[in-house]
C-alpha cells in the first residue's frame, strides 16, 4: 500500500488519491521534533521493583523502534537533506528557568507529561545521533507545538520555506500538535511514518490516521526520497 492510500481514517475512505507534492529543496525544510536524551535514557532493569519492571517492559517496543528505525532513518534523511540544499531544523522541549515556572500548563500536569527540563541540562539536549550541523537552527519550546511555543513561524517565513517535513516524537503529542499548527498557517506538511514514534505502535498508527489527508500527508522516508529524487 502506498502513501496515497495508506493511513486513511473513515473520513477519507474512497477519497481521490492525492497528487505527488512538489517539493522544491529551497522551499522545503526537515523538522526533527523532541528527540532528546530524556526520552531515550533507561535505568538498569534489575535495579527496579516488579511494578517498575512492568512499566519498563511496556516501554521496550518504543525504545526498540527509536534505536532500530526512527533514529537511523532520520539520520539518513538529514544527511541527504544537507547534500541537497534542504534546511534542517530541530525543536526540543526545555524550560528557561531551573524550576520550570515558564512551562506551559500541559507540561506542569501531574503524571508522565510533567516535564522539568532546564535548557542547559543534559536530559533536555538532542540525542547524539541527531545533532544539528553547522549553523542549523534549534528552537526551544515550552509547549507541545513547535510553532506555538517558539518563533519558528517567523524563522520558516524568513527562510522562504513552504513545505515542512516532520519527524520525531511523540506522534500523538508534540508531532501532532506541531503538524496542526503548521497546517493552520497554510504550510504544506508531510509526516514521515518511519521517522516518528509514539509510546505504542497502536497510538502511533491511530494518530497518523487522524492527521493524514487533512493536516498533512503521511508517507515513509523512502517514498519521500523517491518523490524528491534523493538517493537513499
Amino acid at each position: 500500500m502506498s502513501w496515497k492510500t495508506g493511513f486513511r481514517s473513515l473520513y477519507y475512505i474512497g477519497a481521490p488519491e492525492p497528487d505527488d507534492p512538489v517539493l522544491v529543496p529551497g522551499q522545503t525544510a526537515i523538522l526533527v521534533i523532541d528527540v532528546q536524551n530524556t526520552y531515550l535514557e533507561r535505568p538498569d532493569r534489575a535495579s527496579l521493583s516488579p511494578q517498575e519492571q512492568h512499566r519498563y517492559d511496556l516501554w521496550t517496543p518504543f525504545h526498540e523502534r527509536m534505536h532500530g528505525t526512527v533514529i537511523p532513518n532520520t539520520a539518513r534523511l538529514l544527511a541527504l537533506a544537507r547534500q541537497n540544499g534542504i534546511e534542517c531544523l530541530f525543536a526540543r522541549i526545555a524550560c528557561h528557568t531551573k524550576d520550570g515556572r515558564d512551562r506551559s500548563l500541559s507540561q506542569k500536569m501531574p503524571g508522565w507529561n510533567n516535564l522539568l527540563l532546564p535548557k542547559n541540562d543534559a536530559p533536555s539536549q538532542l540525542v547524539a545521533e541527531l545533532q544539528p550541523a553547522g549553523d542549523e537552527i534549534v528552537v526551544t519550546k515550552t509547549t507541545d507545538s513547535a510553532l506555538t511555543g517558539t518563533n519558528l513561524r517567523l524563522i520558516l517565513h524568513n527562510l522562504g520555506v513552504r513545505n515542512v517535513i516532520c519527524c520525531g516524537i511523540f506522534t500523538d503529542q508534540c508531532v501532532s500538535s506541531t503538524v496542526r499548527s503548521l497546517a493552520d498557517e497554510s504550510y504544506a506538511v508531510i509526516v514521515l511514518e518511519d521517522c516518528c514514534a509514539a509510546a505504542t505502535e497502536e497510538l502511533h498508527r491511530k494518530e497518523l490516521e487522524i492527521i493524514n489527508m487533512i493536516y498533512c500527508h503521511v508517507m515513509s522516508s523512502g517514498e519521500l526520497c523517491k518523490i524528491m529524487a534523493l538517493a537513499k
